[in-house]
């Protein structure tokens, strides 16, 4: 039986992976903030990943903690949750982001860390220890918020473009790059608000699973909340450049316009979203978005086999993870 010192030490380390994968989280996804402004040339990148981890600390005055909730309380049975499962969890999402980087492949941390999760616990106790409404939610997003994303992006272009019918492209085009800071910033905010809460929400889980906090307390420590918002907005400083090409270049050519209706629309998915306790992908809502604004020019502006291979990443994300997960829970059990 382990010691309380013991106990703190492992609950120790993995808040420090969990964070580990937060930093992470920001690096690997924050092509979906910046890629539109960096690739309208509205920003330099060097000024874009300063622009949007401003936006992704500051979503920690905004957004409640309905997400962290979700993650903490909604997806487990009460009581499943140990060490073991955590560090299985957290290791599956962050190796399977390690992968999608390594390829410049724009996948999910949020359905990763779920993937994690759900593989770890699986691996623990089977599917009955599972909480399915959680589950459901969160998969159904999967396709809901590319859809919002699509949806509303596209509108916002068919409204510009009715709106501004009129006006020379010269000046559309220098008012749109002023604009698409509006945009650029509201999607960082809508990313960090949702994001950084999935981390919050298993550190969370950690620590009512190992008696550091009551599963009756309403909010996670603020210790937590800082750490993981600070977390997010420096990996997204550091940028994660390879997924910027193909989010904001090889899905489609934007203009300061599309980027904001993109942006736009992306960040309305967001903010419904995080307000509705819903973890979902920053990643599947800004591409859906992309493909939008895209789509409305004309469907041969879309590289489709580019976005096809996405989906095809999406796909794998929750399996591969929840695999990763589960054979890091059983080296957990045999080494700890």
């Amino acid at each position: 039986m382990q010691t309380v010192q013991t106990a703190l030490w492992v609950v120790v380390m993995l808040v420090v992976l969990a964070i580990l994968f937060d930093f992470m989280n920001g690096f690997h996804d924050a092509a979906n903030s910046i890629a539109t402004v960096v690739s309208t040339g509205v920003l330099k990148p060097g000024q874009a990943v300063i622009f949007a981890a401003f936006f992704n600390v500051v979503a920690i005055f905004v957004f409640h903690y309905s997400v962290a909730a979700t993650v903490g309380k909604g997806i487990v049975q009460p009581g499943i949750v140990d060490t073991h499962v955590v560090f299985g969890a957290l290791l599956g999402a962050i190796t399977w982001n390690f992968i999608t980087w390594y390829y410049g492949i724009p996948s999910s941390s949020s359905h990763a860390l779920i993937g994690g999760i759900v593989g770890a616990v699986m691996a623990k106790s089977g599917a009955s220890a599972l909480i399915s409404g959680g589950i459901l939610k969160t998969v159904a997003f999967i396709f809901i918020s590319p859809f919002l994303g699509f949806l509303l992006g596209s509108m916002m272009m068919v409204l510009v473009a009715w709106v501004f019918r009129r006006a020379r492209p010269s000046r559309v085009d220098k008012w749109f790059r002023r604009l698409q800071l509006v945009s650029a910033g509201a999607y960082s905010l809508g990313h960090g608000g949702n994001d950084a809460q999935k981390t919050i929400g298993i550190i969370w889980m950690l620590l009512i699973a190992t008696g550091y906090v009551s599963v009756t307390d309403k909010s996670p420590p603020t210790w937590a909340v800082v750490s993981c918002y600070l977390a997010i907005g420096a990996g997204t400083m550091f940028g994660g450049w390879r997924i910027v090409k193909t989010m904001g270049q090889k899905i489609t050519k934007l203009k300061p316009v599309g980027g904001f209706c993109a942006e736009t629309g992306g960040a309305i998915t967001l903010f419904m979203a995080t307000a509705i306790g819903v973890p979902v992908s920053t990643t599947h809502t800004i591409t859906g978005a992309i493909v939008g604004v895209g789509s409305v020019q004309r469907a041969s502006a879309v590289r489709w086999g580019v976005a096809g291979n996405i989906i095809w990443a999406w796909i794998f994300t929750i399996p591969a993870s929840a695999f990763v997960a589960a054979v890091a829970y059983w080296v957990s059990i045999q080494l700890f």
